[in-house]
């Protein structure tokens, strides 16, 4: 159904655009509907899910696909370990439906606002030395192509195509539906604690390989950094999540309504910045709990924030690291967020980051309204030298000259996007800057 476009924002309040028109589908055929639609009038089209993206991939002048009204789990293979999802789902409300099922996703990210098509289409990644990223759970997708017909892809049906789509920027079609591998509903163990950073940094290659799941943080301005260890607990084993009042002290009180107190304190004042940066980092507990997987693996943000974030060679953190905390004291503008790290498997997704590759992440973040260029720019310069390729659905200034070497395979996908979009109707400016143009293979 299409309707009246009101002027559309990303999460972090970064992009703005004005559609022509957006549709908002409730089922297939009203996808494939805007597709025509987008056709007929000679318009583009991007489709769209939450908006969590940092960049403007969603963005448009002519015709917004809101999936947000397609959502749900559509079918569940239980002795397969299989699901099939609508693409508009939000990962929050699929995590629920899987533990209603018994099931649950190997890995997930830390936000799980984002939909599903979203998620994978832009490489959210989740951490584990061992596991790779969302992307890689993904068994099949159906989508719409820009001629208006309904396709499907797998390893086994279309390899190149489902190669291209599992990380596909939405550069390729709408997504209607993702078929994801689960496996049977499992609890963690949660170890969080503060650590002096130095000592951080060097047990980090050893806390990688020690722990299922691993996430670091260091607020800027502080030497102390937060890890974050996750392991899994054998099958029926009783777990001891948080209780609901100290859920609400760190969840709510401490990592939400204080924390964006603080934020709103350093935009207004940036000069006590690092006063306040070092106290919220003094300010962290120890925590030791377990729960259902979702609920360890993801938290519920309400502080907004922009986001830079680069997928570096495993053993580059250090240099990056090191180089990054000598860069923020000299920074004309203050930074109030942490830099978070995590890690990834290799995997053999065309445009994924962790392609071919062990991976760490690194992420450097700033509140909401606070300037954030010059210290982008910064990390940027450090994480490019150190070989690092950009997170998709973060912040970045790549361009496709500077990122083929970065992406092996990228030619291959636009050898792909030019196949089964030869007039480019899903394209925006976004994508020109980063895939080029089909006229220019």
């Amino acid at each position: 159904m299409a309707r009246s476009s009101p002027l559309w924002s990303n999460w972090s309040r970064t992009v703005t655009c004005a559609p022509a028109v957006t549709f908002r589908p409730r089922d297939v055929a009203e996808i494939v509907n805007a597709v025509k639609h987008a056709e007929r009038t000679g318009r583009r089209l991007r489709p769209r899910g939450a908006g969590h993206s940092s960049t403007a991939l969603a963005a448009t002048g002519d015709v917004a696909v809101d999936l947000s009204g397609w959502s749900g789990v559509q079918s569940a293979d239980l002795a397969a370990g299989t699901v099939t999802v609508r693409s508009g789902t939000p990962l929050h409300r699929l995590n629920a439906a899987l533990d209603g099922l018994g099931l649950a996703l190997t890995n997930l990210g830390d936000i799980d606002r984002q939909t599903i098509a979203g998620a994978i289409s832009t490489g959210t990644h989740g951490t584990g030395r061992r596991i790779g990223g969302m992307p890689t759970q993904v068994r099949e997708i159906e989508m719409v192509l820009a001629d208006g017909t309904v396709t499907t892809c797998s390893d086994r049906h279309r390899p190149d195509l489902f190669a291209a789509a599992r990380v596909g920027l939405g550069a390729l079609g709408v997504i209607t539906t993702v078929t994801l591998r689960c496996e049977p509903a499992f609890a963690l163990a949660a170890e969080e604690y503060p650590e002096p950073l130095d000592q951080m940094m060097e047990r980090f290659p050893q806390y990688a390989s020690d722990n299922d799941h691993l996430d670091l943080y260091w607020f800027p301005y502080s030497r102390q950094g937060i890890v974050k260890r996750y392991n899994r607990l054998p099958p029926g084993a009783p777990v001891a999540p948080l209780g609901r009042i100290r859920r609400r002290f760190e969840r709510d009180l401490m990592e939400n309504t204080a924390f964006g107190l603080v934020c709103r304190t350093a935009r207004a004042l940036p000069h006590a910045t690092g006063r306040l940066s070092r106290a919220c980092s003094a300010l962290a507990s120890r925590l030791s709990y377990s729960d259902r997987s979702h609920r360890v693996l993801t938290t519920r943000r309400r502080v907004r924030f922009v986001e830079c974030e680069y997928a570096l060679p495993f053993g580059a953190l250090r240099h990056v690291f090191d180089a990054l905390r000598a860069a923020v004291p000299r920074l004309r503008h203050p930074v109030m967020f942490p830099v978070e790290v995590r890690v990834s498997a290799a995997d053999d997704i065309w445009l994924s980051p962790a392609y071919g590759r062990e991976t760490v992440y690194v992420s450097a973040q700033q509140f909401a309204g606070m300037p954030y260029h010059e210290y982008f720019d910064v990390f940027e310069s450090i994480a490019v030298g150190a070989g690092g390729r950009p997170h998709w659905g973060k912040v970045h200034t790549r361009t496709l000259e500077t990122l083929r070497d970065r992406f092996p395979r990228m030619d291959d996908f636009r050898r792909v996007r030019a196949e089964v979009d030869p007039g480019e109707r899903f394209r925006n400016a976004h994508l020109d800057r980063v895939l080029g143009r089909s006229a220019e293979l």
